[in-house]
């Protein structure tokens, strides 16, 4: 037992160190560098042995440093083999690689993107308004009267007395005004909620966009040019109908309708034989809209308008229900 911890404690570190680096600089796969690990620092390896019945300063702190040499070494090599990726013999690097299936856009967010385009190539800003909004913004300032059935809350979902999920995107007319003095030309796009029932033309939640122009001089004429402009835009050249109509925040008010884009105005089922089909509201801002944010409505004059983005959507591309925007199917989506 003597003679065998004298030959381990006599262990040339050097010549092992030596042995040991050289054999894990030519280790070329991970496999390899595994076994000679165990080889030089396993439980049984000649070096760990020897570190066992080491009796004297000077032998432990020689074999402690060929130990950290080659603890050094090995995860040297370690990491310069993983950044080597392993060679395939069959990899063709000419050949084309295989397509990835990517994504896209929804309808409607493309769809959004492009009317915001339209109109900020007509020198409009894009104004994004709170979803959640205060009843005096949704209703009051837009001159709505208190026995107006969109108050009711058959029709309308309140958070409390005095908030609500906004049934329209007008409020953001309203914030707008309040911190903007006139000039204004502003759209806001986003979603709105109502207590709809969920059919073919009507969901809870639904997309809407309202324009608002301020200026001196602004009469119906300046809003039809704005009208004709933005249909063009997205449904091709159409002609414009606008008729009489009633709204609490504008006056005189109006519904305008483009011809139908199947049949182009020579009646069918879609535009059900008129040869149109209605888009939305419009009309002269109320004066006393002008009055609640601040405005002098006898130096200033403007127009408002509202139009459903998911009825665009489904007018521009012949979609028959407005489900299909909510179902995921992906049928659906990828002719999009």
């Amino acid at each position: 037992m003597d003679d065998r911890r004298g030959s381990l404690a006599a262990v040339d570190a050097t010549a092992v160190t030596a042995e040991a680096t050289a054999a894990i600089a030519a280790a070329a796969t991970a496999d390899e560098l595994e076994e000679l690990r165990v080889r030089y620092l396993g439980r049984k390896s000649e070096l760990k042995l020897a570190l066992r019945e080491v009796r004297d300063r000077e032998t432990g702190m020689a074999l402690n440093t060929a130990r950290r040499a080659i603890e050094e070494a090995l995860s040297a090599r370690e990491v310069a083999l993983a950044s080597v990726p392993d060679e395939d013999p069959t990899f063709d690097p000419t050949l084309p690689g295989e397509p990835v299936p990517l994504g896209s856009l929804h309808l409607l967010t493309q769809l959004r993107r492009r009317i915001e385009d339209v109109f900020l190539g007509m020198g409009y800003t894009v104004y994004d308004g709170r979803e959640v909004e205060t009843v005096w913004h949704n209703f009051d300032a837009l001159n709505q009267p208190e026995a107006h059935p969109s108050r009711d809350p058959r029709d309308t979902f309140y958070v409390d007395a005095n908030t609500l999920l906004r049934t329209h995107t007008s409020p953001s007319q309203i914030r707008a005004m309040q911190k903007q003095a006139p000039p204004i030309y502003l759209v806001s796009l986003g979603r709105t909620y109502r207590r709809d029932p969920l059919d073919a033309t009507h969901t809870p939640v639904f997309h809407q966009v309202e324009g608002l122009a301020v200026d001196r001089g602004i009469t119906l004429a300046d809003l039809r040019g704005t009208i004709e402009l933005f249909t063009s835009a997205i449904f091709g050249r159409r002609e414009v109908r606008m008729r009489t109509s009633f709204f609490p925040f504008t006056e005189p008010s109006v519904e305008f309708d483009i011809t139908c884009y199947l049949c182009d105005g020579q009646g069918c089922s879609v535009c059900k034989h008129s040869g149109w089909i209605e888009m939305g509201g419009a009309g002269v801002v109320d004066p006393n809209v002008f009055e609640a944010v601040g405005y002098d409505p006898e130096e200033w004059q403007g127009f408002a308008f509202g139009l459903g983005i998911d009825r665009i959507a489904l007018l521009r591309h012949g979609l028959p229900d407005l489900r299909l925007f909510w179902d995921n199917d992906l049928r659906m989506a990828r002719q999009f």
